[in-house]
């Protein structure tokens, strides 16, 4: 499953000046998927942290 994303996260990889990532949006659309994806291809190491609340 190979994404129009992937190619944005790879964008924002080669950026000299690049900033924190952060992934927003709605429910169930792939997020963490593509997030995984991209650094299990793209880096040795990877830290996810998810700020999920069921409050």
């Amino acid at each position: 499953m190979y994404r129009l994303a992937i190619k944005k996260l790879k964008e924002w990889k080669n950026k000299e000046d690049r900033k924190p990532m952060i992934l927003m949006g709605a429910r169930q659309v792939g997020k963490t998927w593509i997030m995984k994806e991209f650094g299990k291809n793209e880096y040795a190491k990877v830290a996810y942290i998810s700020f999920y609340s069921a409050i």
